[in-house]
């Protein structure tokens, strides 16, 4: 089975494709037929708020994925209602997409919210240093990312590298348990591909 993502950032282009491989291996070992393609990077406003581009999106990620495959709608939910806003997204792809399986993941608040969720497995990695132990409240966060940088000793989070070497790095467990949001990244994974064998 193809996978084919859309994502909004240029760090989610270069690490979806990691912690998606990642839960392949984790969640469904036994699966060897899943190609993941390399995601497709959307303006989140415009996606969301153009029509046509939003249509335009849909069918480019259809076409990768081929009439057997799988779209992934990965996108920050920022300050609206991951639940809400992932029905509303998903039955609009549903209709421009008919013959495709397609889920509608959003991380709340941000997809490094999940790296909170799993602090504690990231603590030390690229100069990352969380002193509180235990889980952290990740999705009541509101910027995530500034808050990873304030904890990097250089003081700074580049997106482009730190967010797959966290992705390569964290503790899958850790982040389901503490993540609802990345509980239903595997949800959704575990319901697609337990179908494909």
């Amino acid at each position: 089975m193809k996978v084919a993502a859309i994502v909004e950032g240029d760090g989610e282009v270069a690490a979806l494709p990691v912690l998606l491989r990642r839960l392949r291996d984790w969640l469904t070992p036994d699966n060897y037929v899943v190609e993941i393609m390399k995601p497709i990077r959307v303006r989140r406003d415009r996606f969301l708020n153009k029509n046509e581009e939003f249509r335009r999106m849909l069918l480019l990620a259809a076409d990768k994925c081929g009439s057997r495959g799988w779209i992934l709608i990965l996108l920050d939910a920022d300050d609206d209602c991951p639940a809400q806003l992932a029905k509303q997204v998903l039955a609009r792809a549903e209709e421009i997409v008919l013959d495709r399986r397609i889920s509608v993941v959003l991380a709340n608040r941000e997809y490094e919210a999940w790296f909170i969720a799993a602090a504690e497995s990231l603590n030390g990695l690229r100069g990352l240093s969380v002193s509180q132990s235990g889980p952290i409240e990740s999705e009541s966060i509101r910027d995530a990312k500034n808050w990873i940088g304030c904890r990097i000793k250089a003081g700074k989070y580049r997106e482009v590298t730190d967010q797959p070497a966290f992705s390569a790095a964290m503790n899958l467990q850790q982040a389901r348990n503490n993540s609802r949001s990345f509980l239903k990244l595997c949800s959704e994974w575990e319901k697609h591909m337990s179908s494909s064998y």
